[in-house]
């Protein structure tokens, strides 16, 4: 059985794209100089689910990718995850923290031009009877070495998401130039 799209009959990657279930809302790329923070500010309260696409490198050596919903820097987010170098893998778990977890990216110290991909899904951000899961799958590949991690986030607010800022959440670095991430909306 085949599935194709409403609008033009194809099949493929785009299908999604082409039944309106997956739409574009915001994209930022970093430019020269790096940034501290990336934000998406004044979310669309009108999807179910969205999605973040990250292609993203640390200014420093320290590659910590958190976030946080609607500026709440409180002690309001769980943390969960499960990680693998190639070599060894390990779980970890954090309560009552400051920002969610995404993992961890490329840093300068790295594979030069190296960027980590992620995928981070925000489920019924809009839904105001219950708290908000954040899951991701973020990893680096270093030409050998690397680190892929999931990770799952409950953030303890009822309150819809209408923004949210992401950081390098050690030292005192950003991101690096050619840094992006694509904000989506997905329709239920």
């Amino acid at each position: 059985m085949s599935i194709s799209s409403a609008k033009s009959g194809g099949t493929g990657i785009s299908l999604a794209l082409d039944n309106n279930f997956m739409e574009p809302i915001a994209s930022t790329l970093v430019g020269s100089g790096g940034v501290g923070v990336i934000e998406f500010l004044d979310i669309p309260q009108t999807y179910k689910h969205l999605q973040i696409r990250s292609n993203v490198r640390s200014s420093t050596a320290n590659a910590n990718f958190t976030f946080q919903v609607n500026g709440d820097g409180g002690t309001n987010y769980s943390n969960h995850n499960l990680y693998g170098t190639g070599s060894a893998v390990s779980a970890g778990s954090g309560t009552s923290e400051t920002a969610g977890y995404c993992g961890w990216i490329a840093q300068t110290g790295s594979t030069a031009n190296a960027f980590g991909g992620g995928v981070i899904d925000i489920l019924d951000y809009t839904n105001i009877n219950k708290n908000k899961t954040i899951r991701s799958l973020c990893g680096s590949d270093l030409n050998g070495s690397g680190l892929i991690i999931m990770n799952s986030v409950c953030w303890m607010s009822t309150v819809p998401i209408t923004s949210l800022t992401f950081k390098v959440s050690l030292g005192s670095g950003g991101f690096a130039q050619y840094s992006r991430m694509s904000l989506y909306g997905i329709k239920g």
